[in-house]
């Protein structure tokens, strides 16, 4: 006890702090920029939906460290865009806290975009003709029909969004680095206490992250579980 103690003690709990407003702030953006995408893309041409569809889920099936590598061949201040934003508008996306959120954001971009996509599909367009019938506009639709309908998706969406930002770690190490209270989020942590030597810190941020993750599935299905129709136990 008195181990774990002095342990706890000589611990920075600068990457909690920094994962948590991590998942948060690219929670909050990837919530919005993927219904944007799930609703544009459900109103275009078949062919031109499963071009968007592939470029908006690219990131989930490439290894992060490939979009890590975009990510900074993009924003690196030896190139335009990258030197663009800093020497015009003073923002810089390397070795910085807003390069963990484009970082994260990048890679659970899809799991909200996809979710949302499956539950705009699974509306009834019947009800959405009927409301135009009634003189409804478009935005009103959207707000008043669509989004309580696919409330349920959107939620686990939401949910899956950000247990997949607080954990990222290959987009976040190449583009922002791993340093200690500036950009270090706990996945960075685990990986360097390791690298280390330094199990027992390592265990304790592997622990952390785990009783995080464990409420995040236990929230997801009671708002599932909340919402399905699923009466009867499969037999």
């Amino acid at each position: 006890m008195m181990a774990l103690d002095e342990m706890l003690k000589t611990i920075d709990f600068s990457p909690l702090i920094i994962s948590l407003k991590t998942g948060i702030v690219s929670t909050i953006i990837g919530f919005f920029l993927g219904i944007y995408a799930a609703y544009s893309v459900m109103k275009v041409s078949k062919r031109m939906k499963w071009v968007l569809d592939s470029i908006f889920t690219l990131p989930l099936v490439l290894p992060p460290t490939v979009s890590g590598f975009l990510l900074l061949m993009l924003f690196s201040l030896k190139r335009p865009l990258g030197k663009l934003l800093y020497f015009n508008f003073n923002i810089k996306f390397v070795q910085t806290w807003p390069g963990c959120v484009i970082a994260a954001c990048v890679i659970a971009f899809p799991l909200m975009y996809r979710n949302t996509r499956a539950a705009f599909e699974q509306i009834d367009l019947t009800i959405i003709y009927a409301a135009r019938t009634l003189g409804m506009p478009d935005f009103k639709i959207f707000w008043k029909v669509i989004m309580p309908m696919a409330a349920p998706g959107i939620l686990s969406g939401t949910i899956l969004t950000f247990a997949r930002s607080i954990g990222e770690y290959g987009a976040t190490s190449m583009l922002a680095g791993n340093i200690l209270g500036k950009t270090q989020t706990i996945a960075l942590a685990i990986a360097l206490e390791s690298a280390s030597g330094r199990y027992n810190k390592a265990g304790f941020w592997v622990i952390l992250i785990l009783i995080v993750s464990f409420i995040i599935i236990t929230v997801l299905n009671k708002v599932s579980s909340r919402y399905s129709v699923v009466g009867k136990r499969w037999r």
